[in-house]
């Protein structure tokens, strides 16, 4: 059966003709979809709804006449299945399918800010790894 009707307008279906480079079988490439997974990272501010946390994200945009950066505050719903995070927590968002129809992410627990900056660091300097059975130097005069 064939619709036709003025507000219903498809367009014709893509036909790729298999090359001798791609094994058969094998999907073309110009028909998969592909999709970017968006990443926020933000603070929980509230968690009163069972396995649901209120996440805002801080971002920085150019105000729209006087283009001086300011921060800009969103507020996401994120699914938390297990309630382990606490108000004040730092989690990371990652899109997922719709939840609920106003939760589309999942929040991921960060480390907290000190240990990512630690790892990172040199190994501690020669002076500072000194038995502590030493007594520190005096400046008597």
């Amino acid at each position: 059966m064939l619709l036709s009707s003025p507000f219903v307008v498809s367009p014709p279906p893509l036909r790729v003709s298999p090359s001798p480079q791609q094994p058969q079988g094998c999907r073309p490439v110009g028909l998969l979809r592909i999709e970017a997974a968006k990443q926020l990272t933000g603070r929980v501010v509230t968690t009163k709804a069972d396995k649901t946390v209120g996440v805002e994200v801080v971002r920085l945009a150019p105000h729209p006449k006087y283009k001086r950066r300011e921060r800009i505050k969103k507020k996401y719903q994120a699914h938390d299945p297990e309630n382990q995070f606490k108000v004040g927590d730092v989690v990371e968002l990652r899109s997922s399918r719709p939840i609920s129809k106003t939760k589309h992410f999942v929040a991921i627990p960060l480390p907290p800010r000190d240990t990512r900056r630690k790892s990172q660091l040199l190994p501690p300097l020669q002076s500072q790894q000194a038995d502590g059975d030493q007594p520190p130097p005096s400046t008597a005069d």
